[in-house]
């Protein structure tokens, strides 16, 4: 078995010979090169080919220039790629018969990517099974019989009432009980905030047009314009939205304790400011408050909401602190939304485990919640201070931003770059994103290019390697 790898290793990291020369520049010359390695038989079909990494060194040229030449050549037929089998000589090598010249193709991202650095989910493998099991067990125990029932949909009152002590105490919310809305998490909020409710009739609690970051989920984008609402951007700079440019909309959706994806926090002049605005134009500030619990910088950044609970709706989950998977979330919402919003959500709970409304009410009452993000922050500030370690080590020429909060950090790229690394990215079986997979489409600032980065996703054992495989596909400086 030992010699059989040390045989694999050699092969892979064999030599290959190629000389560069000719028009077009060193990807064309590359492409050319390799062609005729093919066509001569030098390189016979299923030769494994070099990693473009090594290649890159051997030829002195950038790691990129490999990647596309190979993507290239495998659109073209010449070669193939799969995961867990490199790239390699495809059997019957030769060019796809064709009357006009095939674009090239982005490489196929693999099925189950080797190294998944994509923002947005906790490290699954550290979901706390024995406490939420603890929780589980007593609310079931303790659960009257009416719970077995059709749910209020407003919530457990027990979930409610444990909310608004934490959220209080540790985001600086104002609320009480009566006017926290559970739902499944923060597209379940937009739903409800603004599609017609068809089922009992209601009509949309909020109307658009609505302002939003000029940088966010296209999911939230997407399903506010299946609901007929038309999203205005806010141009972004070093103090978070402008706000200032707030114009005739009546609704704004801010991520100010963490902006996503950019990261940094809304400046406090312009969290006055904004509402501010909202007092003036009888309108409200949607606060998605997705991470809030992550800060390492010491600097506590409160919720919008405790500034004026009557001109602000706050959003929350436990999709990041938690999991995804137990879809909970909640609205803490002025008075005069909460009936519009539970008339929207019908008569009976619908969305939301009502045993699981029982667990986390448990799971927040008896400190469990708070000893679990408390060890998950100091977790995820290694990872973050591992991420920073190793590009600082190898890729000292790139820009980290947004690492004072969260589960992501933004790598700011060379001009011009962002698309082909994501592209040699998943060609190495790396799942990220580039900045421009959340820029809103009429956005008016110029474009960054950039790669957000997820550092919370993969598991300890893994972790190393994925840090080590993405410093491998960075341009060089």
């Amino acid at each position: 078995m030992a010699d059989s790898w040390v045989n694999e290793a050699e092969r892979i990291g064999a030599d290959l010979h190629l000389e560069l020369s000719g028009p077009g520049g060193r990807r064309a010359a590359l492409i050319r090169a390799l062609r005729e390695a093919v066509r001569s038989g030098r390189l016979t079909p299923g030769t494994r080919l070099p990693p473009y990494r090594s290649l890159a060194a051997d030829l002195g040229v950038a790691r990129n220039t490999v990647a596309d030449a190979y993507a290239e050549l495998v659109a073209e037929g010449w070669l193939t790629a799969r995961q867990g089998s490199g790239t390699r000589v495809a059997e019957r090598a030769e060019p796809l018969k064709r009357t006009a010249r095939v674009p090239k193709k982005a490489p196929p991202r693999a099925r189950g990517p080797r190294h998944d650095l994509r923002q947005g989910t906790p490290d699954a493998s550290a979901f706390p099974r024995a406490a939420w099991l603890a929780s589980y067990r007593r609310a079931l125990q303790q659960a009257p019989n009416e719970v077995f029932g059709p749910g209020d949909p407003a919530g457990r009152r027990e979930l409610r009432e444990a909310l608004a002590e934490y959220l209080a105490r540790a985001r600086g919310v104002r609320t009480e009980p009566d006017r926290i809305v559970i739902c499944s998490g923060f597209a379940h909020a937009l739903r409800l905030l603004f599609h017609p409710s068809g089922h009992s009739g209601a009509p949309a609690v909020l109307r658009g047009p609505l302002a939003v970051e000029s940088y966010g989920l296209g999911f939230h984008r997407g399903l506010l314009t299946a609901g007929g609402v038309r999203t205005v951007p806010l141009p972004l700079d070093e103090d978070g939205a402008r706000v200032d440019l707030l114009a005739r909309e009546r609704a704004v959706l801010l991520t100010p304790a963490h902006q996503f994806p950019t990261g940094g926090p809304l400046h406090p002049a312009r969290r006055a400011a904004v509402v501010d605005w909202a007092r003036a134009r009888g309108g409200v500030v949607l606060e998605d408050d997705y991470d809030g619990e992550f800060r390492y910088d010491r600097k506590p950044v409160g919720a919008v909401q405790g500034l004026d609970p009557e001109r602000v709706i706050y959003l929350g989950s436990v999709s990041k602190s938690l999991s995804p998977a137990l879809r909970l979330g909640w609205m803490v919402l002025p008075e005069r939304y909460v009936d519009g919003v539970l008339a929207a959500k019908g008569e009976r709970e619908g969305w939301a485990s009502v045993l699981d409304q029982l667990s986390l009410a448990d799971f927040l009452s008896s400190g469990a919640y708070d000893r679990h993000v408390r060890r998950m922050r100091q977790r995820y500030r290694s990872r973050r201070d591992r991420l920073v370690a190793a590009l600082a080590e190898q890729a000292p020429h790139i820009r980290v931003t947004g690492v004072a909060a969260g589960l992501h950090a933004v790598l700011r790229l060379p001009p011009g770059t962002e698309r082909s690394v994501v592209k040699a990215a998943a060609w190495q079986g790396i799942a990220l994103d580039g900045l421009a997979e959340f820029r809103h489409p009429q956005a008016t600032t110029d474009a960054v290019d950039g790669l957000v980065v997820g550092y919370a996703t993969p598991s300890e054992h893994a972790y190393g390697a994925a840090l080590d495989a993405l410093c491998g596909v960075l341009p060089p400086p």
